[in-house]
């Protein structure tokens, strides 16, 4: 698989975790990609993802800052 239909996997999932009410928590980066943990507080529930591509790694850091942004 290309690396860009990677990339559209993991900008779906994490697309879809913020759509269902979930949160990013911690982010925690290593040499095989970044583990980004979401939490849905209403629903009391985890979910983690490994994202592996370098335009997941910057996509999930806007989401991020949007995230801090609308919180302040």
């Amino acid at each position: 698989m290309s690396e860009y239909k990677v990339f559209l996997q993991e900008r779906d999932r994490i697309d879809f975790l913020v759509q269902k009410g979930y949160k990013i928590t911690n982010v925690t980066e290593n040499l095989d990609g970044a583990f980004v943990e979401f939490e849905n507080v209403a629903q009391d529930e985890q979910e983690t993802l490994h994202i592996i591509t370098p335009e997941g790694r910057k996509y999930f850091a806007v989401v991020l800052i949007k995230q801090q942004k609308e919180g302040a």
